[in-house]
């Protein structure tokens, strides 16, 4: 099977790795000078310094052109500020003919208010394409080492979801197909803002109790906001939802998890996010994650609570004391 990932950060990189002991994958990154880098090195050393490639991993830069209609999957690793983009240059060059599948978490900021999830923007800019969402629980370095870790495979287009199970199932992947995709990416994207909040938690040293009714709280913010928007509950029982959380909200690798940290320690926000180095999703997403609950009626308390404090509106303190102090409610 040919594919290609376009994007080599951190997890572009790792499902290139990881896919090219079983496929030909063809790793394309914008930067001429950093592919040839890559090629000449066999490594990634900016994002996964210690983890070479596999066999089948080669490294380009070439133009994005004719070369893609070739391939039987090309996978988006952009971040969601870059996929309307990457959707636009991709739809003359595809058409409907190979399967497209993006690995952005989020929801695309909008001046109206209103964000769109990853299959809204392609239904607007390239709807011709068929694509999917390909999410859920997952750390780059641990794809990379070939660690066992299982995700979910989300599209309205049985084609595409057997595309990207047949490209990454394999035995240290397991791949699970998921027609629910507006489910999958709401629980890929709101996770992220959760996960701030329960980094905050812990960096305040508020206990566990505290973490797991953050965790369970955020889960029905979650769904909540999913089922809205034409979800499926039992989605967010899986990969994409409860999976996807937990992960994000107490593993040490998560980004987001170390923004809320980081916040407690009393970084500011600037000094948070530069300290990491890598994109943390739940910050630029977390004020249209709470922008477009409140255009639908849906109550977020926590999501709400992570944007006064990305704002600068409130502080670490502040937040907690206006969560607990809400009125009494019925689960």
């Amino acid at each position: 099977m040919k594919v290609a990932v376009l994007g080599a950060g951190a997890w572009g990189t790792a499902l290139a790795i990881n896919a090219g002991a079983h496929h030909t994958v063809t790793l394309w990154a914008r930067d001429a000078r950093q592919a040839q880098a890559m090629q000449a090195e066999r490594v990634n050393t900016r994002y996964l310094p210690e983890l070479p490639f596999t066999a089948g991993v080669q490294v380009s830069s070439a133009p994005l052109g004719p070369w893609l209609a070739e391939q039987d999957l090309v996978v988006i690793g952009s971040p969601m500020s870059s996929l309307r983009g990457m959707l636009t240059q991709l739809a003359p060059i595809l058409g409907s003919k190979v399967p497209v599948a993006w690995l952005c978490k989020g929801f695309e900021a909008a001046l109206d208010g209103v964000g769109l999830m990853a299959h809204e923007v392609q239904a607007q800019v390239a709807p011709a394409l068929r694509g999917g969402a390909l999410s859920g629980p997952s750390f780059a370095q641990e794809v990379a080492r070939c660690m066992p870790t299982a995700l979910v495979a989300a599209s309205n287009d049985a084609a595409v979801r057997d595309a990207m199970v047949q490209a990454f199932h394999n035995n240290s992947l397991r791949v699970y197909a998921n027609d629910d995709i507006v489910g999958v990416e709401v629980g890929g994207a709101v996770k992220n803002v959760l996960a701030i909040a329960t980094g905050l938690c812990d960096g305040l040293q508020l206990g566990l109790n505290a973490r797991a009714a953050l965790i369970t709280r955020g889960l029905a913010e979650i769904t909540r906001l999913g089922v809205a928007l034409g979800a499926k509950t039992e989605t967010f029982m899986g990969l994409s939802g409860l999976g996807d959380l937990v992960l994000t909200a107490t593993g040490d690798l998560s980004r987001n998890r170390k923004v809320g940290l980081a916040l407690a320690q009393g970084m500011t926000l600037q000094q948070a996010v530069d300290s990491l180095g890598h994109v943390a999703e739940g910050v630029y997403c977390a004020r249209t994650v709470a922008q477009r609950a409140q255009h639908l009626g849906v109550e977020m308390p926590i999501a709400q609570a992570v944007v006064a404090l990305l704002d600068g509106k409130t502080t670490p303190v502040q937040a907690v004391a206006e969560l607990m102090g809400r009125g009494a409610k019925g689960e």
